[in-house]
């Protein structure tokens, strides 16, 4: 059975740092850019920041949990790693590309694996206009804010915030809104993933908006963009009895 060239990357969480020791005197190291494989060891949030340093080299990522959250990382074991590594079924996640203009003029550009927010900077309520393909939607929409979710991260904030969760592989994104005051009925919308859709912020001097694409905030923006990435994606290894595609499908029958 032949050695795959690993790249090992550890959380600060206290058990990676003796997890990433142990794996890397067992299988050596490697840097992610000459590596067949990246396993990250950590939460969530750390495998998020491997994908966003890592994943324009274009290899699968392997998560194995030692973290708070885990619902991208297969279980921890020191053991058999290569054979997991031979078996795991790959998942093909693409980003969302946001683009955000600021009320100084400046644009800022980052991706997103989980989802796109703005949220109100103070005690004002946003106040958002929503476009979709260059068509008003939605004239005034008062809110503390709205997201935009990824298939994969529709379990995360998404869901926490009422929004569907998204089956993988669906080729849809999740419009959501954050405790909409007015209109009070309105609950998002699942749109195709080809949908560009533009936010506008509204009295921006009143009502200071700040958007965030995964952890990467934006600041008092005044527009903001978002559209499904077709020139970048990331693919993900999971254990076959631990696939993504049936963790999405078992959270929507969690009581």
């Amino acid at each position: 059975m032949n050695q795959p060239r690993i790249a090992f990357l550890g959380s600060r969480h206290p058990g990676a740092a003796q997890a990433l020791a142990s794996l890397i005197a067992a299988h050596g190291q490697h840097e992610p850019a000459d590596a067949d494989v990246i396993c990250a060891l950590g939460g969530d949030g750390f495998m998020l920041q491997t994908l966003h340093r890592h994943g324009s080299l274009g290899k699968p990522v392997f998560g194995m949990k030692l973290g708070s959250v885990g619902f991208l990382m297969n279980q921890y074991r020191g053991e058999g790693l290569v054979e997991r590594l031979q078996a795991a079924e790959p998942a093909m996640l693409r980003p969302l590309e946001m683009t955000a203009v600021t009320e100084s003029g400046a644009s800022v550009h980052s991706l997103a694996y989980n989802e796109v927010s703005l949220l109100r900077q103070t005690r004002q309520a946003a106040h958002l206009r929503i476009q979709l393909n260059e068509r008003d939607k939605l004239e005034l929409l008062v809110c503390d804010g709205i997201l935009v979710a990824t298939p994969a991260g529709s379990t995360a904030y998404n869901f926490s915030a009422h929004g569907p969760i998204l089956p993988l592989g669906s080729s849809v994104i999740a419009l959501t809104p954050i405790a909409a005051f007015r209109p009070r009925r309105w609950r998002g919308a699942i749109l195709r993933a080809d949908t560009e859709i533009r936010l506008q912020v509204l009295d921006p001097d009143k009502r200071p908006v700040s958007a965030t694409a995964d952890s990467h905030e934006v600041r008092e923006v005044v527009e903001v963009v978002i559209r499904s990435s077709q020139r970048h994606s990331v693919t993900l290894l999971f254990d076959p009895e631990h696939n993504l595609e049936e963790r999405i499908l078992n959270e929507q029958f969690l009581t």
